[in-house]
């Protein structure tokens, strides 16, 4: 992708560094999570990622996540939404978790390997089997917590900037891609923590 110049580069920074500041002191989190959204937006388009599928994918993943910190933040104030009706019962908050889980798997769809290799075949069997249940909201919380764990080694293993020397561009990159994939690992704990939404059959289990 192309480089940005320098302000905006660091304008970027500065922006993404207020919106974390916020959410982590639970100050204004629906304005912090629209900014972020916007760093986003801007990084898709400045560094052309938008033609790049494994990064888009990511970024949309870390949308994911943005999504359900926006519906845990619904779930904390009642102020946001007020007064927009609901669909069947479901109110917008539930649309956004089923969003948030959407976006979230699709960084385990970069992780598919599609190699004729037995280890690779059940990596990918495994994987795909556990990003269905939590698409369609079936034991979500553990199939969550499972992919937190598996995300977490992978991250551990495919992303060990800290062997690379800083004075190398992959030491950049694999630090770039290490965080991002901590990000991603923190919107599932919030899956965990919140469960899956009105909008999964967990939620519908509990009606038959």
């Amino acid at each position: 992708g192309r480089l940005l110049p320098c302000g905006a580069e660091r304008g970027f920074h500065v922006l993404l560094l207020a919106g974390c500041v916020l959410v982590l002191a639970r100050k204004f989190v629906p304005y912090a999570c629209s900014g972020l959204f916007g760093v986003l937006f801007m990084q898709t388009i400045a560094y052309s990622i938008l033609w790049d599928l494994k990064f888009l994918m990511r970024n949309l993943a870390l949308g994911g996540g943005l999504l359900l910190l926006l519906a845990e933040s619904r779930s904390e104030g009642k102020s946001m939404f007020a007064g927009v009706p609901t669909v069947d019962g479901i109110s917008p908050r539930q649309y956004m978790q089923l969003g948030g889980r959407l976006l979230l798997v699709l960084m385990f769809m970069t992780l598919l390997h599609l190699e004729l290799d037995a280890f690779a075949i059940f990596q990918d069997l495994f994987g795909t089997a556990l990003i269905i249940l939590v698409v369609i909201g079936f034991k979500t919380k553990l199939a969550a917590l499972t992919l937190v764990a598996w995300l977490f080694v992978l991250n551990l293993l495919q992303n060990a900037f800290w062997t690379i020397p800083a004075s190398r561009p992959l030491h950049d990159f694999l630090k770039y891609d290490f965080f991002q994939t901590l990000s991603v690992i923190g919107g599932l704990l919030l899956v965990v923590a919140l469960g899956p939404g009105g909008v999964s059959m967990d939620e519908h289990k509990k009606k038959w």
